[in-house]
């Protein structure tokens, strides 16, 4: 397991290398330049201080040289300064806000996959009854709505109508003159709305893929063997039909996994969370290259992890994937 580990990592550099590539083409291409804003706002027609600006940062020479130094200064961990008038290290910017964005992924993530089983096993068990319609029903409308209409919804009832929880975020602007326990409470309530609109479509989605699983599974010989040898239904569920039907769920759960990070762009611009996707947002605004590089590389970097992670868990998993690797090396 540990060499197969080893060799993905060492096939996701060139993958991470193509991505980076493609990327820095596309927004290169992007119409307008970051010191376009001054043409308009400061110095009117006036070229020689964006020309001045534009050779001081490297913009001037050409794409394949522009690209070769950002790699050699991203090979350093050298992620470079924003454009931006605070001109402050990219690492810098993204430090302050990725803990929130993983936060907020783990957070909805997990409420997925803790919920999203239960739901499944139970549908697929109790085929047609009241509760497997209900939640089908709960999947169609979690496909067909936007998070972003949902989210409005959202906001309108329980933060304008109700004014039960706040709408926009982390904490309240008198967050320093609460007590230690309001503080707690202010915190997990300027998230209910946020992780709930993110991961009511994961939700759906992975419950249903766990309820056509089970099914699969239950219907199988070796199951029927084991209701027909006396075993407990929990037993029979539990024991041998749930790991099998785990399989698939976990393929989808890792492959989801660049979703997630890609959804809180939306999520954060909509909340006023101040994490990588609302940064993401204001640097392609902006056309603050440093910056947008930056958060590129490490979305990339977390999904290349999370695909090997789902890799590894689908090993854990499945023990046959295990033995016939040994089998190869032998």
């Amino acid at each position: 397991m540990a060499l197969f580990a080893l060799r993905r990592l060492v096939l996701a550099i060139p993958l991470l290398i193509g991505i980076t590539f493609i990327s820095f083409l596309v927004i290169q291409l992007a119409p307008g330049g970051p010191f376009d804003y001054l043409r308009s706002e400061e110095t009117g027609q006036d070229p020689k201080l964006i020309q001045r600006l534009n050779e001081e940062f490297g913009l001037d020479k050409p794409l394949p040289v522009q690209y070769a130094r950002w790699l050699s200064r991203i090979a350093r961990l050298d992620f470079g300064r924003s454009f931006q008038p605070d001109n402050r290290p990219v690492l810098h910017k993204i430090g302050e806000r990725l803990p929130i964005t993983l936060f907020l992924n783990i957070l909805q993530l997990l409420i997925i996959f803790f919920l999203a089983i239960p739901i499944g096993v139970a549908s697929a068990t109790r085929q047609y009854s009241l509760f497997d319609k209900v939640t089908t029903v709960f999947v169609f409308i979690g496909f067909a709505t936007p998070d972003f209409w949902l989210a409005l919804l959202l906001m309108i009832l329980f933060g304008v109508n109700l004014d039960w929880l706040p709408i926009s975020g982390l904490r309240s602007l008198n967050y320093e003159y609460f007590t230690f326990w309001r503080q707690q409470w202010d915190f997990v309530s300027h998230l209910i709305l946020p992780v709930a609109v993110a991961a009511f479509g994961g939700l759906a989605g992975l419950s249903r893929y766990m309820r056509q699983s089970m099914l699969e599974v239950i219907r199988q010989d070796y199951v029927q063997t084991a209701r027909a040898k006396g075993l407990a239904e929990p037993v029979v569920i539990g024991k041998h039909a749930l790991r099998n039907a785990l399989l698939p769920v976990v393929t989808i759960l890792g492959l989801s996994l660049p979703g997630l990070i890609g959804g809180s762009i939306i999520i954060e611009s909509i909340f006023a969370i101040p994490g990588m996707g609302q940064l993401m947002v204001q640097s392609v605004f902006s056309r603050d290259y440093p910056v947008i590089m930056g958060n590129l590389v490490i979305v990339a970097t977390l999904t290349l992890l999370a695909n090997l992670f789902a890799d590894l868990a689908y090993g854990i998993v499945d023990p046959r994937i295990r033995f016939s690797a040994r089998r190869r090396r032998r």
